[in-house]
């Protein structure tokens, strides 16, 4: 395992320094002597070696990812589904293939890649259309959190397991009464000596079953001027006294994603225990929430690819009125629709890549991606699904998988509405 991190770190590395070089622009980007197709004229939209904003060494590194989520998830995805979670050791053995923390500093004892590998693993695991695991919700917003405002004790004791897959991270903002407003929060950590007294509620906590360790978001300072100024993080370990996991909630999609409620009562907490510092939550919130509404953006339009490939193969072995339904015009118009959509949303969803790579992303346009992108992915699986008819009603089915499990993406990570919301005020600020 030790070497084959080694070696994937050194490739990664180079692909980070190759992305990030002030040589030539993405947009000049050369395989082995030729310009990279864009998806539009590739043979297919999942096809490896395309799209400018990646190098050779991010192909070697899906392809990969691609062997890893089809051979040790796409197998056994139908059974999670029933039991409600992914199994411990996909966990860890996604950690030995070094798919966990990729774009988390070596330093802090992550793989050390750029945010475009960590897009790969996204994108990756879209193409299988099996959404059970979080890896995305630990590796590229929950680490981050503990990387970026963790203390050396803190990043040494977390980290390295979180890599390893031995340690699944979670992260509790969502209560009952509070959503998308994350300044509703009701959960509240009172001062005792040098402890602190954590009570309060949790729901819809992505990986809250399976959880190791949960960055719970609460009040510390009932009295700040605003809400915003009175948040902290704390880092709560499965076993901490008093911290009880509810049910595993049963939704209408991503059947094999830990999703679960979390309860805290008096809950004893030491002064270790405080990611960042004290009343600065909100802050880091804010700075880490454009990530997460980017990562949910590519998996969106990731799986669009995937449901027109998989529509496509439909349509073109169907048969009705003596041919294949990919003979029909209105059929083959849709089509035509929906790919010049998908490829209008990858153009710009790898422009925020590759602002987000560059360190030049705004949570403005992050907001517009992750509206745009889930949207759009709700409209192409209303689609395919019709295209697949009765069959595409069936759960057998891969597009009514996918189908269902697209609903979500416009509510969590902050609902569209409020994704429109942010764009309106940027749009409208004097500032």
């Amino acid at each position: 395992m030790a070497v084959r991190l080694f070696r994937l770190r050194g490739l990664l590395r180079a692909a980070g320094s190759r992305s990030f070089s002030a040589q030539a622009s993405p947009l000049q980007t050369e395989q082995h002597g030729t310009k990279r197709p864009e998806p539009s004229s590739a043979k297919s939209l999942v096809d490896i070696g395309t799209r400018r904003i990646f190098s050779s060494d991010h192909d070697i590194f899906r392809e990969s990812a691609r062997k890893f989520f089809q051979e040790e998830v796409l197998p056994f995805h139908a059974e999670w589904e029933k039991d409600g979670q992914v199994s411990r050791e996909l966990w860890e053995k996604a950690g030995q293939q070094g798919l966990l923390g990729v774009a988390i500093a070596e330093k802090h004892g992550g793989i050390g890649a750029d945010i475009l590998s960590s897009a790969v693993v996204w994108e990756e695991q879209m193409y299988v259309n099996c959404t059970g695991p979080g890896f995305s919700l630990h590796s590229d917003i929950v680490m981050p959190y503990i990387a970026n405002y963790g203390s050396e004790e803190q990043i040494k004791h977390f980290i390295p397991k979180m890599v390893a897959g031995k340690c699944i991270g979670a992260i509790a903002m969502t209560e009952p009464g509070a959503g998308s407003d994350l300044q509703g929060v009701r959960t509240y950590a009172k001062k005792d000596g040098s402890d602190w007294i954590l009570n309060g509620s949790k729901v819809f906590i992505t990986n809250g079953w399976m959880s190791d360790v949960v960055i719970v978001v609460a009040v510390t300072d009932r009295e700040a001027r605003s809400p915003a100024h009175g948040i902290s993080l704390f880092l709560v370990e499965n076993g901490t006294k008093g911290f009880i996991k509810g049910r595993k909630l049963n939704k209408i999609g991503l059947k094999a994603q830990d999703t679960a409620e979390l309860f805290f009562e008096d809950v004893r907490l030491p002064a270790s225990a405080l990611l960042g510092k004290e009343n600065k939550g909100f802050y880091y919130l804010m700075a880490e929430l454009p990530q997460e509404r980017l990562l949910i953006a590519d998996m969106a339009l990731a799986s669009c690819e995937f449901m027109f490939e998989e529509t496509r193969n439909y349509v073109k072995q169907r048969k009705a009125f003596g041919k294949t339904i990919a003979h029909l015009q209105t059929v083959q118009h849709k089509l035509a629709e929906m790919k010049t959509q998908i490829c209008v949303g990858r153009a710009f969803m790898d422009n925020c890549l590759q602002l987000h790579a560059d360190k030049r992303l705004d949570s403005s346009t992050a907001s517009m991606a992750k509206y745009w992108c889930s949207d759009l992915q709700n409209s192409i699986a209303t689609q395919c699904v019709q295209l697949h008819g009765g069959w595409g009603y069936m759960w057998e089915y891969p597009i009514a998988k996918a189908f269902v499990d697209a609903r979500v993406q416009p509510i969590y990570g902050g609902t569209n509405e409020i994704m429109k919301e942010l764009i309106a005020r940027d749009i409208v600020s004097d500032k």
